[in-house]
């Protein structure tokens, strides 16, 4: 099995999903190693979850600490492919470490679309990924589509709002997006995860063998 496009999962905290995203064939992982955020994860913690995976690799998510204190806390961790910030300011400090770099990007408007526009060169030229998410729904009107088309024909753009399982397909075929990103979330208790919207998007994205 395989799935139709490119798809990170960010906020890993639990054995839960993370076995069933790796079931699933997403392609990045990602796990908050910042302590003071609440899906925070521990070098033990990491360690248990991921020996039990294959096959997909792993984002280190930070989003404000400063470049020296994310290399010292990597060091901590074995395993980690990437590195997600958000302080643009961040990037070029980190631009020659061994690490694959994402810069996520929250917007709240569709204008917040156009100063992108510019740096999505900038991004591409330095084979940064951009995650784009939004702090509220966004309705993908013709507008906002012409937009994230022309960021995604600019750079690898991973987008994280606007789509369901209907019209996940259309939105793939019209904008050439590298593909989405979704978050996990906390067990309603030890093993057991409401699953329902993140996996009726997985499976819809799923190619049949």
């Amino acid at each position: 099995m395989a799935l139709k496009t490119f798809v990170k999962i960010s906020n890993v905290n639990n054995l839960s999903d993370a076995r069933y995203c790796s079931g699933m064939y997403v392609d990045l992982m990602g796990f908050s190693l910042e302590k003071d955020s609440e899906y925070y994860v521990n070098p033990t913690a990491f360690k248990e979850i991921t020996d039990w995976l294959s096959g997909l690799e792993y984002v280190a998510e930070f989003s404000n600490s400063h470049p020296a204190q994310i290399l010292e806390t990597m060091t901590q961790y074995e395993g980690f492919s990437y590195i997600q910030l958000e302080e643009r300011l961040h990037l070029p400090m980190l631009k020659n470490t061994s690490y694959g770099l994402i810069f996520k990007s929250t917007v709240n408007k569709e204008a917040d679309l156009d100063e992108l526009l510019d740096y999505a060169v900038t991004l591409k030229e330095n084979n940064v990924m951009l995650n784009l998410e939004a702090d509220k729904a966004l309705e993908i009107n013709p507008q906002l589509h012409e937009k994230l088309k022309s960021i995604a024909e600019k750079c690898d753009l991973l987008l994280g709002f606007g789509f369901d399982d209907q019209n996940i397909d259309r939105l793939l075929d019209q904008t050439r997006i590298k593909g989405i990103s979704m978050k996990a979330g906390h067990e309603i208790r030890p093993g057991i995860k409401d699953f329902d919207e993140m996996a009726d998007i997985l499976e819809a994205l799923e190619i049949d063998d």
